[in-house]
Formats: structure tokens, sequence, C-alpha cells
């Protein structure tokens, strides 16, 4: 098979990492088709085993990223990779968590990290990235009222654009033989708190910006009872923001830079290319 007629299959393909992906990947030569519930190039339902089996015809590659809002996903996912090994592919680049070893049990992250490694018939990468920059310029954590508002005190978290997720699960997907059985865990430059976070917005947009503590309990209720999150994700919302209250988030590393050959992108210069987005919001 030439590099001309490779395919690789990029589930959330119109998310915040799988989109910048896709695109990089497409620069570089590859053919992809996305994958997504609305607007990808086909559709996948994860509880639609009927659209599986079509999103896979002809690929040899495959993105991986789990149901979204769910801790439990692992029979659902072996499944869909049966599928993936029958159909051809051979190489996977999945989309984990930082620190997916410390996770709940219920949660079944390190689960398919397992399941991919027992497979012998096709390699795997795991990226594991810190928690996304862009949280704090879409819905995840926005500025309202001129507040990022979640449950993480003083703790730090080396923030990381999904940019540079993309473009280590890229280097992945286009030499997988160079990667097989790697794991990253890309992460930025800095390890900053969310108050040091709505410090560089305030000085990149000229915009008052504050970390409004809480308690987690209230703040993890509170989306449940908004209709945010489903009730069972919040062990996953527990989890999260708890590694930072307790001083165990993301700490820099170099994988970045190590994969890409490109150093991370800082905080400053992603709310610098974004800061439309939170003058936008206050305009409104």
């Amino acid at each position: 098979m030439t590099e001309s007629l490779q395919t690789t299959l990029v589930l959330g393909g119109t998310g915040r990492t799988g989109s910048l992906l896709a695109k990089r990947l497409a620069e570089r030569g590859r053919n992809i088709r996305t994958a997504a519930r609305h607007g990808a190039d086909v559709l996948l339902d994860w509880d639609d085993l009927a659209t599986h089996a079509d999103a896979l015809r002809g690929v040899d590659s495959l993105y991986l990223v789990t149901p979204v809002m769910r801790v439990s996903y692992a029979d659902q996912v072996a499944a869909f990779l049966d599928l993936a090994e029958a159909a051809g592919v051979r190489h996977v680049t999945y989309l984990s968590t930082f620190g997916a070893d410390d996770a709940p049990a219920q949660i079944d992250i390190k689960a398919v990290e397992a399941d991919l490694a027992a497979r012998s018939t096709i390699t795997h990468s795991v990226v594991r990235p810190a928690w996304v920059m862009q949280n704090f310029t879409d819905a995840h954590l926005p500025v309202i009222n001129g507040a990022i508002t979640v449950p993480t005190g003083s703790g730090t978290e080396a923030f990381v654009d999904a940019a540079d997720i993309a473009a280590v699960a890229a280097e992945t997907l286009l030499a997988p033989e160079v990667h097989a059985g790697a794991l990253y865990a890309p992460t930025g430059p800095q390890a900053l708190t969310v108050g040091e976070v709505a410090d560089i917005i305030t000085a990149v947009t000229g915009q008052s910006v504050t970390h409004q503590d809480l308690d987690p309990e209230a703040w993890i209720g509170g989306a449940v009872a908004a209709g945010i999150v489903p009730a069972g994700y919040a062990v996953m919302l527990r989890w999260l923001t708890g590694t930072i209250i307790t001083g165990h988030g993301s700490t820099p590393n170099d994988d970045i830079e190590k994969v890409t050959g490109q150093k991370a992108t800082t905080f400053h210069e992603f709310a610098q290319r974004n800061a439309h987005a939170w003058t936008a919001t206050a305009a409104v």
C-alpha cells in the first residue's frame, strides 16, 4: 500500500483535537476520514452499531476518542476495536488523560489502554494530555461575569494547547513504526494556577478576569443539576479537580518538543491568539 492510499479515521473529528489533527494530517498528504455524530465525513454514534463498520471501511489507522460524558465504555470500545482489526486497521493512537494510572476504578481510561496493549495485530500509541487550554475559550470553563468558576484552589496545572496535542498525535499516525508502544503526556511549558490564567487573560484583553474558587461538591452538584453533565460523570469531575486541588496537577515536560521538534505553546501565546473569544463574550 502506498502512502497516498493510506487512510486515517479520526474519531471526534469535529472536536478540539480531532479537527486540528485531521487538518494537520491532510496537509501532510494523508487521506482523512473524520467521524462524529454531526458535521463529519461519516456518522459514528457509539450507541448505533450500524454506523461502526461503515466508518471503518478502507481505514488502516485510527485516532481513538472514547465516548464523551461517560466513564463506563470499555466494552463498547473493545467491540469497536475488534471491528477495526477485522477491517484492516493496523495502528491506533488513543487520546487518554494525564495521570490515567491514578484514575478511579470506575473510569475506563486505563482499561482501554490495557486493551490496546493486549492486541497483537495492531500497534498503538497513547497520548495523555494535561488540561486543554481551549477549556477557557469554550463552554467547559468560560469566563462568565468576569470570572472563571472552577474548584482548583491554589493548585497548578501545565495547561496544553489542543494544537500541540494534535501535532503529537499526527506524528504517531504518520510514523507508527517509530511510535509503536509509546506513551506521551503533552503539557504546556508552565504550571499555572487558574488565578494566573485569569491574570494572563486580563493582561491580554484589558478586561478584568478573576478565578472564582468554590466547594467542589457544590460545583459538581450544580453541573449535574443543570444538566451540563450526567450524574455518572461526577466521579470524573471529582478526580480531575481533586488532582489539582491536592497539588498533583500535571507538571511541564518536553514530550511535545521531543516528538514534534517544536516548543510547546505558552498560555500567553494561546491567549493572544484567542483574545477574540473573551472580548466577543464580554461584548454580548
